[in-house]
């Protein structure tokens, strides 16, 4: 059976990539060495694998990488850090909810 793995990489940065592969050790060596000058992780090097999944079929894989791109930083790290109470809440209107440290704050504030 073939496999299909969809991972998030954290940058130099401090930014995430999020990809999609079919040999994950192949892949994660492309974006070490530096493969291709134009993509994404080139300048952004060191990488390191946060989190990865395996899937059976490329479309389920392609699918999820489509959706975790959508998401927030915040939201990427919750998932790579099995926070799963932070991830179902910034899976909620992001411009309606904030970080939950930051409404403990503004509800501290003095009147």
């Amino acid at each position: 059976m073939k496999f299909y793995f969809v991972y998030i990489l954290f940058c130099s940065d401090g930014t995430y990539y999020t990809g999609m592969t079919n040999d994950l050790e192949r892949r994660l060596a492309q974006h070490q060495s530096g493969h291709r000058k134009d993509s994404y992780t080139y300048f952004r090097r060191p990488v390191l694998l946060k989190w990865y999944l395996q899937c059976t079929s490329p479309s389920e894989a392609i699918a999820i990488e489509k959706q975790i791109k959508g998401w927030s930083h915040q939201k990427k790290m919750a998932l790579i850090e099995e926070n799963w109470k932070d991830l179902v809440e910034f899976s909620k209107n992001y411009s309606e909810h904030r970080h939950p440290k930051d409404r403990d704050r503004s509800s501290t504030g003095s009147d």
